[in-house]
């Protein structure tokens, strides 16, 4: 087996182990009941299955060029997703979209408290209205 064989599966395996993550957290947004839970499945398999795809697409063709645009991929898909998945969380959590029951630990309440805020019950959609039934 040649070393561009070996590139080849390594980068294959790459792209079938990130397409599985990426529909992980398809699968995650559709069947998840509440905000903050789809948060998660839109931030975290998402851009760990991005990371694992461009891996592979730059395993498959093995070019510096493919390498240095892919490594700017990953560095602003870093830095932005886990950034879009606080705003979404501060966002519900402000807009009252999120059952506080769900919670095991509310953090964030005191310090809102603190500054002022008080939570808008009249925002606050009915549970399960946003999603079709199943």
């Amino acid at each position: 087996m040649s070393a561009d064989e070996i590139f080849d599966l390594i980068g294959a395996v790459f792209l079938v182990g990130g397409a599985f993550f990426c529909l992980g957290g398809a699968l995650g947004l559709v069947r998840f009941p509440d905000v903050l839970a789809r948060m998660h499945a839109a931030t975290k398999p998402q851009v760990f299955g991005l990371l694992l795809v461009l891996l592979g697409v730059g395993f498959s063709i093995r070019e510096p060029k493919v390498w240095l645009t892919l490594l700017v991929v990953i560095m602003l898909q870093v830095l932005t997703a886990p950034v879009a998945g606080h705003l979404i969380g501060r966002v519900a959590y402000r807009s009252g979209a999120w059952e506080p029951d769900d919670l095991l630990v509310d953090e964030l309440s005191d310090d809102l408290r603190d500054a002022g805020f008080s939570r808008n019950e009249e925002f606050r959609p009915e549970r399960g209205k946003d999603r079709p039934k199943s």
